[in-house]
Parts: C-alpha cells; sequence; structure tokens
C-alpha cells in the first residue's frame, strides 16, 4: 500500500519483453448453471498460497522495486502463471503486459522572476510535476482563489485562465454559519482535504487549459520541499509536454503577486511580470502492469476487474524489503482466483461476464499503474466495467484486533458508489465464508483516507464500485521484516476465497450492478 502523501516517486531499469502467443485454447465449453461455486472456491488452499507467495516475496525478487530487475522477475512469474492456467493475455496482440512509461525525476532547475526579483527553487517553490524544459514570461497572473470549479461554487467564474498562469490557495468558502459551502455541512469537500485538493484543483486548472499553476499552501510547505523538493528518484507517469506546470510556492512567492492572499478569495486578473525559467532533469523509464483475461460466456463486454498491486519497496541499505503483506499476499490471492476461474471455464461454467485479472506496477510510488490503467490507456472501457474487487494486504492480523475474532477483513469503498455492490458482498460473505467483515476504515473522517490510497481508487474515481480489501497496517508495514514466515496462511485462504465469491456473483447474476451514488464529475 502506498504510503500518505506521496506527490511522485522512485527508480528505473530496462523492461522486460512479455509477448506470448497463446497455446492453451480458452474456448469455453456450453455453459452450465453457475450455481455452485464452492468446487472452484475450494481450489484456492493455504498451500497453495504458501508455496507461491514463498517464492514471490522471497530475496530473489529483491523487493520487486518498480523498474527495477526484482519487478521483472514478478512480471514473469505473473506471466507464467497465468500462460499455465491457461488463462489469455488481456491485449489484443498477446502481450501480458501493459507498459507504463514513466519519468524518474532528478531535481529540476527552476527560477521564477517576479518583478526583476527572483526566487529559486526549494527556498521558494518545488515542482509538483514533470514540466517540459523551457523559459516563458507573462504580463499577468490570474488569481483564481481557491481554485475551486464546482456547481456550488466557482472560482473560475468570469476570468479565462486558458494559456495563462494562475495563482490559487488551499481550503474551500464556508457560509456564516460555519458549514462548507460546497457540502453545506460540517463535512469538507475535496476541495480541502489534504489527499485530495492537490489533484482537484490540479485537474480543475487543467480542464481550463492553464499554462502553469502556482499552489499556496503554507501549512504544507516547508514539510513538502523537506521532503520531495530536492529528492531524486522519485517517479511520475510520464509527462506530456503539453500539460500545465504544477508548482508549490511558499508564502513569500505568494504574497509577490497577491499580498493580501490569505484573506482575499476574489478572483481577479493580477498585472505583473512574470518570468518562468525551467529545466527538466527527469529520465524516462518503462514498467509494465500484468493483465490477464477470461472472456465472459453470455456479458463478454462487462468487465469486472480483480486487481492487486505487484510493486514494493526494493532494497534499501542492503536490506530486501520483501513485501510479502504488501502486498504479496494481494498478488498471489489474485493468481489462486484466476486459477479457480480458469478451471470453472474447463468444466464449461464459465464466468457469464469477463474477468479481467490486472496485476499493477507502481502503486508505491502513487498508485501509478492503476493510473495508467484508467486514466490513460484502458484496456476495456471503462463505460463497461462493471466493479473493481482490490486486494492489499489481506494476510496478516492488525494489532489492534489481537483480542477480536481473527477471522475478519477490514471492507473499505464498498457502498461508496453502489448500494447493491455493498449488499452483494455482504450477502455472498453470509453464504459461503463467514468473515468479520470491518468496516472502521470506509468512514468519510477516517483520518487514515485508506479509501485514497490503494490501486481502487483510480476506479471509483470514475464512478466505477470498488471493494478494497485490506487487513490494517502492523509493525511490519513497509518494513525489511515483512516476511512470507509472518502470513496467516488459513486467513489468506478465506480472505481470497471470499474476493472470488464475489467475484463469482457479479459475474453470473442477470443483471449488472446499479451505480447509484454517481459522484457528479
Amino acid at each position: 500500500m502506498k504510503k500518505v502523501f506521496s506527490v511522485l516517486a522512485i527508480t528505473a531499469l530496462i523492461a522486460a519483453c512479455g509477448t506470448t502467443k497463446n497455446t492453451t485454447s480458452q474456448t469455453p465449453k456450453t455453459p452450465k448453471v453457475a450455481s455452485n461455486p464452492q468446487t472452484y472456491a475450494n481450489t484456492i488452499t493455504s498451500e497453495d498460497l504458501k508455496t507461491s507467495l514463498y517464492k514471490y516475496a522471497s530475496d530473489e525478487f529483491q523487493g520487486r522495486e518498480t523498474g527495477e530487475p526484482g519487478q521483472k522477475l514478478a512480471v514473469n512469474f505473473l506471466k507464467d502463471h497465468y500462460i499455465k492456467y491457461g488463462i489469455q493475455a488481456a491485449k489484443k496482440d498477446g502481450n501480458y503486459f501493459q507498459e507504463v512509461p514513466l519519468d524518474v525525476m532528478n531535481t529540476p532547475e527552476v527560477t521564477i522572476t517576479v518583478n526583476d526579483k527572483s526566487f529559486k527553487y526549494l527556498d521558494d517553490m518545488i515542482s509538483l510535476s514533470a514540466g517540459a524544459t523551457g523559459t516563458f514570461s507573462m504580463n499577468e497572473v490570474v488569481y483564481a482563489g481557491y481554485g475551486i470549479e464546482d456547481e456550488k461554487y466557482s472560482s473560475y467564474s468570469g476570468i479565462d485562465v486558458k494559456d495563462k498562469v494562475i495563482l490559487i490557495k488551499s481550503g474551500e468558502p464556508k457560509n456564516d454559519d460555519g458549514t462548507f459551502t460546497v457540502t453545506g455541512s460540517s463535512d469538507a469537500s475535496k476541495w480541502s482535504n489534504m489527499r485530495q485538493q492537490f489533484a482537484a484543483k490540479r485537474d480543475a486548472a487543467k480542464e481550463k487549459g492553464a499554462k502553469a499553476v502556482m499552489f499556496y499552501f503554507p501549512e504544507v510547505y516547508q514539510m513538502a520541499a523537506a521532503q520531495f523538493g530536492n529528492a531524486s528518484g522519485r517517479m511520475s507517469l510520464a509527462g506530456n509536454t503539453k500539460e500545465a506546470y504544477f508548482f508549490l510556492i511558499n508564502t513569500d512567492l505568494a504574497k509577490s503577486l497577491v499580498n493580501d492572499i490569505d484573506t482575499n478569495n476574489k478572483s481577479a486578473v493580477v498585472n505583473t511580470n512574470l518570468t518562468v525559467d525551467y529545466k527538466n532533469n527527469s529520465k524516462k523509464i518503462s514498467s509494465e502492469n500484468v493483465a490477464a483475461f477470461i472472456k465472459g460466456s453470455e456479458k463478454p463486454d462487462e468487465i469486472i476487474v480483480i486487481s492487486a498491486h505487484l510493486d514494493h519497496e526494493g532494497v534499501k541499505d542492503g536490506k530486501v524489503y520483501n513485501g510479502a503483506d504488501d502486498d504479496g499476499s494481494g498478488t498471489v490471492a489474485v493468481v489462486e482466483i484466476a486459477e479457480a476461474f480458469s478451471k470453472a471455464v474447463k468444466d464449461g461454467n464459465g464466468p457469464k461476464r469477463s474477468i479481467l485479472f490486472l496485476n499493477v506496477t507502481g502503486e508505491e510510488k502513487g498508485l501509478l499503474g492503476s493510473r495508467y490503467y484508467t486514466d490513460v490507456d484502458p484496456i476495456f472501457p471503462l463505460e463497461n466495467t462493471v466493479a473493481d474487487l482490490n486486494i492489499d494486504m489481506i494476510g496478516r492480523i492488525d494489532p489492534k484486533r489481537k483480542e477480536g475474532n481473527r477471522n475478519y477483513i477490514y471492507l473499505i469503498g464498498s457502498d461508496k458508489l453502489s448500494t447493491e455492490l455493498h449488499n452483494i458482498s455482504e450477502e455472498v460473505n453470509s453464504k459461503y465464508t463467514n468473515v468479520e467483515l470491518d468496516y472502521t476504515y470506509n468512514d468519510e473522517n477516517d483520518p487514515n483516507r485508506f479509501y485514497y490510497r490503494s490501486d481502487h481508487y483510480n476506479f471509483a474515481k470514475n464512478n466505477i464500485p470498488v471493494i478494497f480489501y485490506f487487513n490494517g497496517t502492523h509493525d511490519d508495514y513497509h518494513q525489511p521484516s515483512d516476511t512470507p514466515d509472518k502470513i496467516e496462511y488459513d486467513l489468506l485462504e478465506n480472505r481470497a476465497r471470499l474476493v472470488f465469491y464475489t467475484a463469482w456473483e457479479l459475474a453470473n447474476r442477470e443483471n449488472r450492478i446499479v451505480v447509484d451514488k454517481a459522484e457528479k464529475k
């Protein structure tokens, strides 16, 4: 699972080749009545999960750092298993690998000049994007207040920001009674949420055509500058040179443009002489998602996604970060679930809807592989995607639950977009697995913000219903001590079976689940 407040991320190497023509026919027999999934769920065993995980989370795989040799071993491990089970590649060209182009950042060289006063990188601003090398000048800056574009409140009303440099600030407006204007309640919206407002405000500016965005967020500037501003190796999806520059700026730079920015929320054009000189020192690498596919027998164009991230933290100070729970446990669960579905296909009892087994890269670097799939190159149309069942850490016990029922799982997101999905999840569990479903981290006010911290979120933001299966963190989280000997394999088995049963129901029910809580875009 990705750490809190990752903005970009890390390292590099050459991608391995993954094209394989399928020699195993996957044409299903005449479908039987899909009424007894237990035969196939029972093939998901603790013994098989343990065998796979001891290999996948071994020192041989070198912590599966994105772009590094261990990650290449990981994607080939997955490809080989899908071939073994007779599951075809999702891509039409027979390649199990979806290339994910990445930028590995080195510290850029940036100077911003306002009316002959120069502001320096790190001292006064940091870049949150991989902007193109170049120099440009403006004789005005557009101040867009909170940078909000919402039906309840717009910072862009009456102003044109296309091809302009804009200045925005953190936060969102409140009514006289103290409630938030956008939500009409005491609950903040995405426009001031710590994790969401960066992307929400950046994307709003991008939609309006801004050339560059200066974001004034004084409460986090020093921390962000220390953590990210001078760190080489940060990673992002390969930059589009036509995309806006995105800077986090300090108080001095902000007030050189709008002196009363702390109290002034009114959008306006500011006449000033501004020059941006930006040299991008990033280098490009490629990593891979692994995507395998079982075609549905009756509704093949409707897709159920079962996802987990294949990467981890790599090697640091000579120590291998094996990532057995994070997310070796989810990865081997997906592989076992895939095998169970492949056996159903061979028996003529394959799913009515299609299943995409999606192992994504770069999760630890900012949900990069899943974001590439949803935002850049979805193999299947997002509008045809019924749901994403995302598995990230399901092999351990949260220390907070040591005194309670060990047979539990945290569920996050099941009711966020589809009431029906939540109800199906509950019913399937009651019928087959009897895992205690714990919704502690599903709370909108959860300070951990787990809903936004794994790959399901890139589907959810596109109004695709999701369930995130999660055992919680522990002392070995993101430590070299997250090793396969500490996994509770009976729990891993039962939790993986729960995901299988849920996918089986979603794939074989008569009607596609209804999205009754879609967020307006």
